[in-house]
């Protein structure tokens, strides 16, 4: 009998197998484990089953000749293709070594400290790690994220993930890192076929990029220049996989910002050097503006076909004539494309701006300040379809200084002072994504990170050193074309002259009211005042 309050326990039956039926149950269940992995690694099966028959055949004869081969082969391959060799050999023997010893055995508690685990039904669910891929300088973790998560959540903690595997940098992507290869020939019908397959959207997997050696360490020497540059990929940088990152250019506006000394000259000379072919032949016109007096700029004047470095009226007058180009363009263009195409007879035209805030903030003259914003904003809003593209560069990258910071599509962040501005210039939650711009190190110089438009995840690259000598090289080898009946192309002057003001008469001796200077000026006999 039972009453109100009483405390019953009840438990569930449980159902008790015989030992006959549990043992087969389980061999089946081993076998079947077994027979999935081997369908899921035929390459390592394969292997394993020449090599027994080999030895069984030959003995040890029969493993050390094809080991010897192989290495041979091994070394030639490299020897002649390196790429290759790390794509389809190196890379993927490296990476399953590194995920079986090296991210296998600290997942757990590498993703539970970094709080990327989910309980249900009193279980703790992990993030699966399907793939490890490596290469010379990376490993690319491929994760299944638990039902729930997103992408954001591993970009929160990247900082903490790089720590856990025993590395300084790591980068989330949402999407598969890099591009599907272009395939030509025979079969590129089904090759475009696979890498359809490759490519396709996951959203339920995520891609960590984890930096095993830093590539980005050492100095970047410049690359070749392309007697006719790409437009759409011009070669500016190093990337952490040791591959270039070029730069879209065309029809688009670019941002740097940089704390001093951090190597935004970097930046803007590798940008010069990869345009000096088409600056020779006059398929493309520099206008620059140097605000400090052309100590950036000033030793590769014959390059640019409009310089500014000294008045600010001047400057402005840049600017305005920008604006009229791209007026003209846009009466002549309209309806006929929608994009410019730089042709020799109509150039493109590129104003390098070098510390823009000189312009937009600390400028004293407030009408010629405005005069300058109105002109910029002109050129941000609807310069980059006719060809008339704005690059600059500042070290304050706040609202008040540079009010249409959003009109910059592409954008480039190096070493900067505060984490808050990492997400002034590369937008929103890009520190988040994993740009610790405020971080850099002091050897970091020309060292950043970058955001296309329309890609989240920013990369981090290292840009070429331009020395002075190869600045001079440049500037004697690649001048720019000097025809006086063009407008875009006016080498060696400004577009107004440097204003003459007269200086203030200096008065010596100690200031005077005006009562006694008129007792000093009268005449020794008492007359009028001179």
């Amino acid at each position: 009998m039972t009453t109100a309050g009483d405390l019953m326990v009840i438990r569930p039956r449980r159902l008790e197998l015989p030992v006959w039926l549990i043992v087969p149950g389980l061999v089946l269940r081993w076998l079947w484990r077994g027979l999935w992995w081997c369908l899921r690694h035929p390459i390592t099966v394969g292997l394993v089953v020449a090599g027994a028959l080999l030895y069984r055949e030959f003995g040890r004869s029969g493993l050390i000749v094809p080991l010897v081969l192989a290495g041979f082969v091994s070394a030639l391959w490299r020897w002649k293709h390196e790429a290759s060799w790390w794509a389809w050999l190196a890379g993927p023997l490296l990476g399953r070594f590194r995920q079986v010893f090296v991210y296998r055995r600290a997942w757990r508690e590498a993703m539970t400290l970094c709080g990327l685990t989910r309980t249900y039904d009193h279980r703790v669910i992990l993030p699966q790690l399907l793939r490890v891929r490596s290469d010379q300088a990376l490993d690319v973790l491929t994760i299944r994220m638990v039902r729930g998560q997103t992408p954001e959540e591993f970009q929160k903690v990247t900082a903490n993930l790089a720590y856990a595997f025993g590395r300084r940098h790591a980068r989330v992507y949402s999407e598969r890192p890099g591009e599907p290869p272009v395939r030509i020939g025979y079969w590129a019908l089904v090759l475009g076929a696979v890498d359809r397959l490759r490519y396709r959207d996951r959203p339920s997997l995520v891609y960590l990029v984890v930096v095993r050696t830093d590539a980005l360490r050492t100095v970047v020497k410049p690359f070749d220049v392309p007697a006719v540059p790409d437009f759409t990929a011009l070669p500016l940088a190093r990337r952490e996989d040791l591959r270039h990152w070029c730069l879209h250019l065309l029809a688009t506006h670019v941002l740097i910002g940089g704390a001093t000394r951090s190597g935004k000259g970097s930046v803007l000379w590798s940008l010069v050097r990869a345009l000096a072919g088409g600056i020779a032949s006059g398929l493309v016109r520099l206008w620059v503006i140097d605000p400090k007096g052309g100590m950036e700029f000033a030793m590769g004047r014959p390059l640019f076909a409009r310089f500014a470095c000294k008045s600010f009226e001047a400057m402005a007058d840049l600017l305005d004539e920008a604006v009229a180009v791209m007026r003209e363009r846009q009466t002549r263009l309209a309806g006929t494309v929608r994009v410019h195409n730089p042709t020799e007879a109509d150039p493109l035209v590129v104003v390098v701006i070098d510390e823009m805030a000189a312009l937009t903030a600390y400028l004293q003259d407030a009408d010629l300040r405005k005069r300058i914003a109105s002109s910029l904003g002109l050129l941000l809003s609807q310069g980059a379809g006719v060809g008339v593209l704005v690059v600059a560069a500042l070290q304050d990258p706040r609202k008040e200084v540079l009010p249409f910071r959003d009109l910059f599509p592409t954008r480039i962040a190096l070493g900067l002072t505060e984490a808050a501005q990492v997400d002034l210039v590369l937008g929103d939650g890009a520190r988040n994504r994993g740009a610790l711009a405020d971080q850099m190190p002091r050897w970091a110089k020309g060292v950043g990170y970058v955001i296309l438009d329309g890609i989240p995840e920013p990369a981090r690259v290292r840009f070429s050193y331009i020395s002075d000598d190869h600045i001079r090289e440049l500037a004697a080898t690649y001048p720019a074309p000097a025809d006086a009946a063009d407008i875009l192309a006016q080498v060696g002057r400004e577009t107004a002259d440097e204003p003459t003001r007269p200086l203030p008469r200096q008065r010596r001796g100690p200031l005077l009211p005006d009562s006694l200077l008129s007792f000093l000026d009268r005449d020794t006999d008492g007359g009028e005042p001179r």
